[in-house]
């Protein structure tokens, strides 16, 4: 199979390592890994690694995202999200959209976010979410993230429920759920996530995307072979077949002038390594290509 990326659109209901399992059986590969979950109920965009190409995903999973999700507004759930049980209700029938949008300013931009209790994120070495279901009461410490772009779009009232769907821009390690239920307690009534919807990742939008069902019709599954993923998604240097060699080994090259990491391509259209330059030289961060 090719080296490279694959950008699936999620379905809801199956987890991120869902979606891995059944990427390595269509590439015939164990080597499949993937750059930032999803939650079992979102959908959109996941960015799969195959082969050399999970080696690459380190280097992705800092990128900015972009979604679409559906608030609703008047319930609160233990998980900040439709999987959760309701704990709290308070009527949003008295709520205006001139509310919801005056009250999504202080959510954006560089904000401090406590994340779900339910997340991923580990307490002393153990998932949160498994503390939570163990029957622990979990507090996470807010942490900064960076919201770019929380804005309404469309606004539904039923009976003392208002859901409202959502634009979001957002920093890697930003919870929209969280979002949700901050939105909520901030407008009085509670809050919670019942639809979300992953439409970038970085450079990689729902455009590239194909569903597992697309992927599986291929011949190679691998949409994205390593060159055009690289080139997709960092700045490229062309080298020559000299420089290669001194990459493989793991040898600096002359800089020229590059800032962040990039991609070192020869002119046959190999990528042989990242690079960052520091100190007055281009040295390698990975090797695709090591001698021997």
């Amino acid at each position: 199979m090719t080296d490279g990326l694959v950008i699936v659109d999620k379905p809801a209901g199956l987890t991120s390592h869902d979606v891995v399992a059944r990427m390595r059986r269509l590439a015939r590969t164990r080597r499949v890994g993937h750059a930032g979950t999803l939650d079992p109920m979102a959908t959109g965009v996941l960015v799969l690694g195959v082969e050399r190409a999970t080696r690459l995903l380190h280097h992705l999973v800092l990128a900015d995202k972009a979604y679409t999700a559906t608030i609703r507004l008047g319930q609160s759930t233990v998980t900040d999200d439709a999987e959760g049980e309701v704990v709290a209700t308070a009527s949003a029938a008295a709520l205006g959209e001139r509310d919801v949008r005056a009250a999504m300013v202080p959510l954006t931009g560089a904000i401090l976010q406590r994340p779900s209790s339910v997340s991923a994120v580990k307490v002393d070495g153990q998932r949160a979410y498994k503390r939570v279901r163990e029957g622990e009461a979990v507090e996470l410490p807010a942490r900064p993230v960076t919201v770019d772009r929380f804005v309404a779009l469309a606004f539904r009232g039923i009976d003392s429920i208002l859901d409202v769907d959502v634009e979001v821009a957002c920093s890697s390690g930003t919870y929209v759920r969280a979002l949700a239920r901050d939105l909520g307690a901030a407008l009085g009534v509670g809050g919670h996530l019942t639809v979300l919807r992953r439409t970038r990742v970085g450079p990689f939008t729902l455009e590239q995307a194909r569903t597992l069902e697309e992927l599986a019709a291929l011949e190679d599954p691998v949409t994205l072979p390593l060159p055009a993923a690289v080139r997709a998604a960092m700045p490229v240097r062309d080298i020559s077949a000299g420089q290669a060699r001194e990459l493989s080994y793991g040898r600096a090259i002359e800089p020229v002038g590059l800032a962040g990491t990039y991609a070192a391509i020869t002119t046959e259209g190999v990528v042989t390594a990242l690079l960052a330059e520091d100190a007055g030289r281009a040295r390698p961060v990975l090797v695709f290509t090591p001698a021997g």
